[in-house]
C-alpha cells in the first residue's frame, strides 16, 4: 500500500472549473452545476484505494451532514482505468451505489482535473468557500488503515464548520494520506 501525501495546494486559490461524466446518472456535470451556496468540497476518490475505503462511511456521513448547511460535495476519480479497471465508470457507478454516496461520482478520463487541482492523493481534499476559494486543503483526520485511530472526520469537519459559522479555519493544515493517483 503506496502512502502518498497531498500536494497541498495554496489556500485561496480559485476552484477549476470542470464538466464531467456524472457516473450515478451518466450525465455531464459542471463545478458551477454542483457548487454549494456556503461552500464546496471536491474529493479525489477511486473504488480501490484502501484508504478510500477505510473512511468511505465517513464521507456519506459529512455530505450527509453538511448538504443542509449549503457545503456541497463532490466526488471525482482520475485513475488510469486501461492498468486499474476496477476504477472504470461502470465499477464507479456500482461502487456508489454499494456505499449510498449522496454527492456526484465523476469519472476525470483525460485526467485533466486532477492536474488542474495538483491532487496527489486518493483521497485528496480541498474544500472551497461560497466564491469558488480554497480554505482546506488537508487530511480528512489522523485514521489511517491499521493505525487504529478512529475515524471522525474531525480535521475536515473542523474546517466545514468555520466555513459554516464564518469563523476562522486553521491555515496549518496537514496533508491528506493515500495512494497516488494512477497516472497514464
Amino acid at each position: 500500500m503506496a502512502r502518498t501525501e497531498s500536494n497541498m495546494l495554496p489556500l485561496g486559490t480559485n476552484a477549476p472549473d470542470f464538466r464531467l461524466l456524472d457516473t450515478r446518472d451518466d450525465n455531464l456535470k459542471s463545478l458551477s452545476d454542483l457548487k454549494g451556496s456556503t461552500g464546496t468540497l471536491v474529493m479525489f476518490i477511486c473504488n480501490h484505494c484502501p484508504f478510500v475505503i477505510h473512511v468511505n462511511e465517513e464521507l456519506v456521513a459529512i455530505a450527509n451532514d453538511y448538504a443542509t448547511k449549503g457545503i456541497n460535495c463532490i466526488a471525482i476519480s482520475s485513475n488510469d482505468v486501461v492498468n486499474y479497471p476496477q476504477d472504470g465508470p461502470d465499477k464507479m457507478k456500482q461502487n456508489a451505489i454499494d456505499n449510498h454516496y449522496p454527492f456526484p461520482y465523476l469519472y476525470d478520463e483525460t485526467q485533466n482535473v486532477a492536474k488542474a487541482y495538483d491532487a496527489a492523493c486518493t483521497p485528496d481534499f480541498f474544500l472551497f468557500n461560497g466564491e469558488l476559494e480554497l480554505v482546506y486543503a488537508g487530511q480528512l483526520d489522523g485514521s489511517r488503515p491499521g493505525n487504529d485511530i478512529p475515524v471522525t472526520g474531525e480535521d475536515l469537519r473542523n474546517a466545514m464548520d468555520g466555513l459554516v459559522n464564518n469563523s476562522p479555519i486553521n491555515p496549518n493544515q496537514k496533508p491528506s494520506m493515500g495512494c497516488n493517483i494512477k497516472w497514464k
